[in-house]
């Protein structure tokens, strides 16, 4: 298999990604909604989309949902005249209905995959290895890691994830090891090109600050230009900026996972007219009504303008 991570392509993997929302309404794919988050947000300083991962919901997607949410999206992209990396989230329990899955999606309009550890069957560290080198193998477009360990219940340790790194298909991970010295020493030792973004949102940054190449923020839905402002300030090297700028905005992060996630980033999103409704698919379920005021009164605090319908 020829090697994927040319410098083009690594370089489209840093900087702030979007792991954006699947919008439904009344139990479908919410077209309109969709399409103008996309305007809005190729409009700002995102570097890339997340697809039908954990925000965006995508284990309650069929495949004919997931292929009709990329055609969308990269149907509105290409109206809206912007060039922005889709990465695609892929998520199951057995290797060969996996390969299945990469066959079926292998001619959509992707540049990447993200594919989580399997969850629940808890496969040892051999087993990780084998998995991921066998869809690595398989896949028509390269793949990103997915260490979630409270998710999946199995941790990708570092010394399997830097057999992986080797692998010519796969060019990097979104860590959410939710262990601090784990990622550093990965990133210590990662080999050159291989990308690492960072998914916990309340440790952005901090993971900036232990050399992350960047991250992929559910809060980013929100104050999304200061979200990118964390990262700029800290490559310029004015850390006292970066740190007030992260200040401002550190609170999103534990308020947009008050309660299961999307619902909250759906809830504000709706209130603030960027999509229709804030309808999540069971077994997830709308913000209650205690969280619902705290998002309200944090959306008065900050008085963002309501957005008009497209």
């Amino acid at each position: 298999m020829p090697d994927r991570r040319t410098p083009d392509l690594q370089n489209l993997l840093r900087g702030l990604w979007l792991p954006l929302v699947t919008p439904f309404r009344d139990g479908e794919l919410d077209e309109p909604s969709l399409r103008r988050m996309v305007r809005h947000y190729a409009a700002g300083p995102v570097d890339g989309l997340i697809l039908a991962a954990t925000s965006g919901e995508g284990m309650t997607l069929g495949i004919a949902e997931l292929e009709q949410l990329v055609a969308t999206v990269r149907a509105e992209l290409a109206d809206f005249k912007r060039t922005m990396p889709i990465c695609l989230g892929l998520s199951g329990a057995g290797t060969q209905k996996m390969r299945d899955t990469l066959d079926e999606t292998a001619a959509w309009p992707i540049d990447f995959y993200l594919i989580a550890s399997p969850y629940y069957t808890r496969p040892s560290q051999r087993g990780l290895l084998q998995h991921f080198e066998a869809l690595a193998d398989h896949a028509a477009w390269p793949i990103v890691l997915y260490n979630i360990p409270y998710r999946t219940a199995v941790n990708l340790s570092n010394e399997t994830l830097l057999q992986l790194a080797n692998h010519p298909n796969i060019i990097g991970m979104k860590d959410c090891s939710a262990d601090r010295a784990q990622s550093i020493d990965l990133l210590a030792r990662r080999p050159a090109g291989f990308r690492v973004l960072t998914g916990e949102d309340a440790q952005y940054h901090e993971a900036l600050s232990d050399g992350a190449d960047g991250a992929i923020l559910l809060s980013a839905h929100l104050q999304t230009e200061a979200f990118a402002s964390v990262r700029t300030l800290m490559k310029q090297g004015d850390r006292d900026a970066a740190q007030a700028c992260w200040d401002g905005i550190s609170e999103l992060t534990r308020l947009l996972f008050a309660e299961p996630s999307p619902a909250p980033a759906k809830y504000w999103l709706a209130q603030n007219g960027l999509i229709d409704s804030a309808e999540v698919r069971l077994p997830m379920v709308e913000v209650s009504a205690e969280v619902a005021a705290r998002l309200d009164a944090e959306r008065a605090r900050r008085a963002p303008p309501l957005l008009r319908r497209a």
